[in-house]
């Protein structure tokens, strides 16, 4: 009789099936390892949806869950007090959602560093009303928060003071004369008291404790007792890199003291704004912001460029919405410090920022690129005669007319809102709290269990 013929194909699946058996049975029997992970391609999902890059994105994704802050509850004198002094008011009594002041609308230079009350007032925030700036509508259809408050502190992820150092200063320092400056002073002693006595101060040294020291003269008589702590901070112009720094610490914008240009739908943004180059402000200023007065003698006098002395006053604010609105650039030189509540201004006013500081960090920079909606010019560049206005004559309106977009899409990281908003300014300073607890939980750890402090330094 006839034997069947087989085909290619059987005979090669047959002896696949075959190996294949016997390849499973020795690593069954550990007769030989096969480090499967190393070898096979796995499914990643991120290759599916695409890993989300942050960097220039408008609106990066938040995390899953809310921040878990407990907030300390402090006698009215270290915040609220110092806005409404009223006498029959209790020291003691607790601030809630419905009781919470409004922020006075226009407050000149202590509402560029009021960062201290939008914190304060978005871990009150419950739902209801109050709060927010005077005569603001309360929308709770847009509320939205990075984070919650938790009243027990075990619970906590971090630990918020709320102790308005800023407020402090311009109310009972800002002279630097004794014997104004004694409250503001005996303040920060007694809030570092209540502190040490504190069990989850003690258990961390103040690590994963929150205190905003947006003033560059906030806390200053005892600032040199927060060198773990996290702050919320304008720049690092005024700090031992031991007290201050990006590792630990967060960059906050100023409160912009403009208003934001909230109806900027010209059709031609472009030819509309006449000026090329704004600014208004003070030309004497100490430290970098020297670097002003000497701008004003390179930029004085040129064509399309508007360099003038101004203030914060009423009049003087609008001057500045004004002049910005009618710029395509916006000069930001250095102020006393680094940064200047000027960037923030030119942002809610779509006018290109055109920054002009040395040591200059930036908020939330790790999230934005700010390279595609402000220009950069090093102190040296700026301070040359005809470079700085001549690069900028020559960016073309298609490079501007994308810078100034990019603006318009940003701009709302740069607002502060009571209730708090989707990736406003408050909720994005919460997120960036976020991203510092890993470090602080290395610190703590570390600090457990090290015989011998930061031996690596």
């Amino acid at each position: 009789m006839k034997k069947p013929a087989f085909t290619t194909n059987s005979t090669v699946t047959c002896l696949v099936i075959f190996f294949a058996i016997g390849f499973a049975f020795l690593i069954y029997t550990n007769t030989i390892e096969f480090d499967y992970k190393s070898r096979l391609p796995l499914l990643d999902l991120r290759s599916i949806y695409g890993a989300p890059c942050l960097t220039g994105s408008s609106s990066p994704p938040s995390p899953s869950q809310p921040l878990k802050v407990y907030m300390y509850e402090l006698p009215r004198r270290f915040h609220l007090g110092m806005m409404d002094k009223r006498e029959d008011i209790d020291d003691n009594s607790a601030v809630t959602a419905e009781n919470l002041p409004p922020w006075p609308g226009r407050s000149g230079l202590r509402k560029q560093h009021s960062v201290e009350y939008w914190m304060m007032a978005s871990l009150l925030y419950n739902g209801t009303g109050g709060g927010g700036e005077e005569n603001a509508t309360i929308t709770t259809t847009t509320s939205y928060q990075e984070a919650v408050r938790v009243l027990d502190p075990d619970s906590a992820d971090v630990f918020f003071v709320p102790f308005f150092s800023s407020l402090s200063f311009n109310t009972h320092g800002r002279t630097m004369t004794d014997p104004e400056t004694e409250i503001d002073k005996q303040l920060q002693a007694d809030l570092l008291d209540m502190l040490r006595k504190s069990k989850y101060w003690q258990r961390s040294a103040g690590r994963d404790h929150v205190i905003p020291l947006h003033h560059p003269n906030a806390f200053r008589f005892h600032r040199g007792q927060l060198n773990d702590t996290i702050l919320i901070v304008a720049d690092f112009g005024r700090y031992k890199k031991s007290l201050a720094n990006l590792r630990k610490d967060v960059v906050a914008p100023y409160v912009h003291i403009v208003d934001s240009f909230v109806d900027d739908n010209s059709s031609d943004p472009y030819a509309s704004r006449k000026t090329l180059l704004f600014f208004r402000g003070k030309t004497r200023r100490k430290d970098e912001g020297k670097v002003r007065a000497k701008l004003e003698r390179v930029l004085v006098g040129r064509e399309d460029v508007i360099y003038e002395k101004g203030d914060a006053t009423g009049e003087g604010v609008n001057a500045s919405i004004q002049g910005m609105r009618s710029s395509k650039f916006c000069l930001d030189p250095a102020g006393d410090t680094p940064s200047s509540c000027r960037l923030f201004d030119a942002i809610v006013s779509h006018c290109v920022p055109v920054i002009v500081s040395d040591h200059i960090e930036l908020p939330f920079e790790d999230e934005l690129d700010y390279s595609k909606f402000s220009i950069f010019f090093s102190v040296k560049e700026a301070l040359e005669p005809d470079y700085m206005v001549s690069k900028l004559r020559k960016i073309s309106k298609v490079k501007w007319v994308e810078m100034w977009k990019w603006l318009k899409v940003v701009s709302h990281h740069f607002e502060y809102h009571y209730p708090p908003r989707k990736e406003d300014a408050v909720n994005m300073i919460w997120r960036q709290v976020k991203h510092k607890i890993p470090a602080a939980n290395l610190a703590v750890h570390r600090s457990r269990r090290l015989k011998v402090p930061d031996w690596w330094r």
